[in-house]
């Protein structure tokens, strides 16, 4: 499995970083006005006036845009950790209808077989692994388990048993055997001898890396949650602007993996994807999303509060401030936001069910970051915080490192207050726009 998810984000990471690259350098291009073209003034552009009018109906902004997160994310309650299996594949492969085959002829747990090992020391031990045995054959869940296998007849020490849950192996019934298996059965029916039987199969990894990732994610989340808060708050000097990101950032990815979950794990609208039918979310993806939309959606955080923050303390009026930083930024923030869209989106027409996954939840991801988030949840929040935004206390703000991302603490004026240098309007009207001195 490593092995191949090596090779396939080999395949991708090429054409990905060559894509970001381009977009590096074609975006920030976008933002040159030609000297030929009309440039319409910043408050005759559609994203100023649409930053107007959800400043106008803030309250309203703000429950319509945070209730579509909030309902698209909703099925990420329902979120189970696990791998797929051929059971997976599309419905015209030859692996798919061989899996169809062994589970309709010998049951869906045919296609995921638990082996039990113990390593035999004592008589005590060989004596409770026939306990065992008997044990096995008479709990629910189960539709076949063999006797104890000895590696030695004549003098074992190891045993094992091959056994068939009743039910397919990405089932939650087969991942609760498991547990039942570990924690009641197995103890119980080996008693004081010390016989200590471990389970292993492909039902028993998918449960232990699913739990091993699963315990982890808080602590993950945590960490970069409070990294990127502390360096927000240090960039714009606020307490509020950086609470209002990091929560914002989880709207928007809570929004993404309930897509997910919708369409991979429920199975709606399966068949658009080319899915051969639901299963569990790939343990890993969780991690992976969350870090690369984290990082994508500060990001576009980051760019289009700079602006807002340069426009007050330019004027001081954080509803002007607002609206000219929406209107600044919306384009480039659009056409960004867009290539990794499609991105992200080409991933979906892929064979391989894993890459399909992880490139839906992303282009969903930046697509919600790039409209709800940014066009309507930021200035609605904004506009109702006022200047509140950027209150922090001074005690703090002599604690926290300064750190200018926008180059302002740089004030060079020698050029300014040089008598011999005149920039003439004519020069950036004309062809030839650089400035030239007389």
């Amino acid at each position: 499995v490593g092995y191949g998810l090596k090779q396939q984000w080999m395949f991708w990471a090429a054409p990905l970083a060559a894509l970001v690259l381009v977009a590096g350098s074609f975006i920030p291009a976008l933002r040159t006005p030609l000297a030929t073209r009309r440039v319409k003034p910043m408050h005759e552009t559609t994203a100023f006036r649409w930053s107007r009018v959800v400043q106008r109906r803030p309250w309203t902004s703000l429950v319509v845009g945070a209730g579509v997160l909030l309902v698209i994310a909703l099925p990420v309650l329902d979120l189970r950790l696990g791998f797929a299996d051929e059971g997976n594949y599309p419905a015209d492969t030859t692996t798919k209808r061989a899996y169809d085959l062994l589970a309709d002829g010998f049951g869906p747990g045919f296609n995921g077989p638990l082996t039990l090992v113990a390593a035999i020391e004592s008589p005590q031990q060989l004596a409770a692994a026939q306990s065992v045995s008997q044990a096995l054959a008479a709990i629910p869940g189960v539709a076949f388990a063999s006797p104890a296998v000895p590696n030695n007849p004549a003098a074992p020490t190891a045993v094992l048993w091959t056994l068939y849950p009743t039910d397919a192996p990405q089932s939650v019934e087969a991942a609760e055997l498991v547990n039942a298996l570990r924690d009641e059965v197995l103890p119980q029916a080996a008693g004081d001898s010390g016989l200590a039987v471990k389970v292993t199969g492909t039902v028993a990894v998918n449960v232990d890396f699913s739990g091993y990732l699963a315990d982890r994610l808080p602590t993950f989340f945590a960490v970069v949650l409070a990294l990127s808060f502390v360096l927000l708050m240090a960039v714009f000097r606020s307490l509020l602007v950086p609470l209002k990101a990091v929560i914002m950032n989880l709207l928007s990815i809570g929004s993404a993996y309930g897509a997910v979950v919708a369409v991979f794990q429920w199975g709606w609208g399966s068949a658009l994807v080319g899915l051969g039918g639901s299963a569990p979310i790939d343990p890993w993806l969780p991690v992976m999303m969350f870090a690369i939309v984290f990082g994508l959606s500060m990001d576009y955080e980051v760019f289009l509060l700079s602006r807002v923050k340069e426009e007050y303390d330019r004027t001081g009026d954080n509803e002007l401030a607002v609206a000219d930083g929406l209107a600044n930024t919306a384009r480039v923030i659009t056409a960004a936001a867009a290539i990794m869209v499609f991105v992200f989106g080409s991933f979906v027409l892929e064979a391989d069910r894993s890459i399909k996954m992880f490139g839906f939840g992303l282009a969903v991801a930046v697509f919600l970051d790039a409209t709800v988030v940014r066009m309507l949840l930021v200035p609605a929040t904004m506009e109702l915080l006022g200047d509140r935004n950027w209150w922090l206390p001074r005690w703090l703000d002599r604690l926290l490192p300064k750190i200018d991302v926008e180059g302002t603490s740089y004030n060079d004026t020698s050029v300014v207050d040089d008598p011999d240098f005149e920039l003439e309007i004519e020069d950036v009207l004309s062809d030839d726009a650089t400035p030239r001195r007389n």
